[in-house]
This record gives C-alpha cells, structure tokens and sequence, in this order.
C-alpha cells in the first residue's frame, strides 16, 4: 500500500509517522502544516526522529498551507518539547534548513509520480490537500482513500474555552476541522475516494493509559529504542486529562483487516458548518437531500478491539 502521510507535527503525530514505519507500507512522504506546531521546531523535530529511528532519508517537506483558526499557542509550543527529550537531544538539527523543502510541491509530485489508488492519511486539518487538488485536479484520480483524524459526531468537540475565546469557542468542533472548515467542505463537495473518518467518538477511547506507558518503559529499560522514543514522547503529555492518542489509533485502520481492532464504520452523509455563526466547523449528518458519504469509525471491536489496539502499538514499538 503506497501511503502519503500529511501532518501537523503534534507529539501523536510524531509517533503516527514512526508507527508507519514498522508497517507493511510503502511511506511515499510525509509533508507538515504549521497548524498544532511551530514550523521551525516541528521540522527539526521530525529531522531528529527519523535520524534516530534510521530514516533520515525519508521525504520530508513544510506545507504552506494556512488556516483560519489558529491552534492555541499552548498546544503548538509541544513540537518544541519533543525536539529536546533525552532520545533526541544529542542529535544535531539538519543544518541546510532553512530554507525548508516546500511539502506542497512535493505532495504534488508524490500524487503525479504514484500509481492509482494511494492512501493519503491526513492527521492534520485538510488545507494542504485541498490547496493541491485545487491546483490540480486531474490528481484526484490518484487517490484510492482519505483516512482522516477529525470531526466529532455524536460527542462534543475539544476546543477548549480556557484557550479559545467565546466566540469564536463551540461545544461542537474538533480542531482539525475548526482550523479550516471551507477546506473541510471543499474535500467533502469536490473529491468522490472513499473517505473514512476517525472523529472523535473513537479517539476518545484511546487514552494513554497507564498500562501502555509501563510496557513502554518495559521495553524501553530492556534497550528497545523505539519504545524509549515512544515513553519519552508520551511522557510529555500524557499527564494531560484531554490528550489523547487520536493519530496513532487512526494510522491503525490501515492494518485493521489484519487485527480487527475497530467495529464497521458506519456510513454517514455528513457536511461541515462554515458559516461564522455559533457553530462553525461543527460536523453532522445532513438531514433530507445532500452531505457527503463518509465511512465513520465510531467504536473498536467489542471482542477486544482496544486491547488489542494498545498491544499491537506496543509490539511495534518494540524493536530497536
């Protein structure tokens, strides 16, 4: 499976990026908005973390797409905190950047120069993408799926009113469709691959558990350097109450047929709310005629499919 993995550099993010490299893919590239990041720090972030895992190879560029509302300050400033855990505070910062490889031109090129049927996986709001099939739509025809990590169906967005003012705060947007809503619509409206969403009604039920920290830490003391990577990541945030592992759990549909991890999706017609009104970015099923079928992933399997979720990330952590 050709996958092209487009992100905005938060801490899960990070180790969605390194989850796919233990996988049976093929990982074209990986381009980075500055969206939940700041550019600079989460580029070398991600320089240090494929350095220390092997790939300092790996396609790797900075998207230029821009968004209308701007992750709080708080939530980017992580991308800063993971460049310095003690994994990666020894290895230098990639010192030909800036300028930085431009993540658009290169998410152009992936899409022109792949066979049909790609995997895009976009963890991140979906200006990047959007941006590009705009350019070019003949592109759209390379595209055998979205996964996306974002929305919230029937459960209440995550903005949080301690770091967004009231408006534009809602109880119902999630923030990767918050950032840019129109480029939401416009994926829903102009592009006919099957999308299946992760919002989070899913990855609500994927804490960092104390569970899978301690098997980290197991296998990280036992010498195995992923694990220590992953421990030391998640450290940082997994004190954090709302933190969840929403990118992770997401990357794990692509092996889902392999390990049931998840229940069916369920198809909905949805459509995003883009108007500047008192739920803007929300997404919800369409009443009557329109909205955009879309696979939606609401639950893991009921025979284990969360226990199973947490083992399999943890057994592909588990290498050095």
């Amino acid at each position: 499976m050709d996958v092209i993995l487009v992100q905005d550099a938060a801490i899960d993010e990070y180790m969605s990026q390194v989850l796919l490299t233990t996988m049976p893919v093929n990982l074209l590239g990986v381009s980075i908005v500055n969206a939940d990041c700041i550019d600079t720090a989460a580029m070398q972030a991600a320089w240090k973390i494929n350095t220390y895992i092997g790939a300092p190879s790996m396609p790797l560029g900075l998207s230029r797409a821009r968004g209308w509302n701007p992750f709080p300050w708080e939530y980017r400033t992580d991308c800063i905190k993971q460049g310095t855990i003690p994994a990666l505070a020894d290895i230098p910062e990639n010192s030909a950047w800036p300028p930085y490889p431009d993540g658009d031109a290169m998410l152009e090129a992936w899409l022109t120069a792949c066979e049909p049927g790609v995997t895009m996986l976009v963890t991140c709001p979906f200006t990047p993408l959007s941006n590009v099939l705009k350019r070019k739509p003949a592109l759209k025809k390379k595209i055998g799926q979205i996964i996306w990590m974002g929305g919230a169906i029937g459960v209440p967005g995550n903005l949080d009113p301690k770091t967004v003012p009231n408006p534009p705060w809602n109880g119902c947007a999630e923030w990767n469709a918050f950032w840019d809503p129109a480029a939401v619509d416009w994926i829903f409206r102009h592009t006919t691959c099957p999308i299946i969403q992760f919002p989070l009604d899913i990855t609500d039920q994927a804490k960092i558990t104390t569970e899978f920290m301690a098997r980290l830490d197991t296998q990280s003391q036992a010498g195995m350097r992923f694990s220590t990577l992953a421990y030391q990541s998640y450290g940082l945030v997994s004190a954090e109450p709302y933190y969840d592992m929403w990118d992770v759990v997401t990357t794990c549909w692509l092996v889902n047929d392999q390990h049931n991890f998840f229940a069916p999706p369920t198809t909905m017609k949805l459509e995003i709310d883009v108007e500047l009104n008192a739920t803007q970015g929300c997404i919800k099923p369409k009443k009557g005629r329109g909205g955009r079928a879309v696979q939606v992933v609401q639950k893991f399997a009921a025979d284990g499919g969360q226990q199973r979720f947490y083992d399999y990330v943890a057994t592909q952590f588990n290498r050095s």
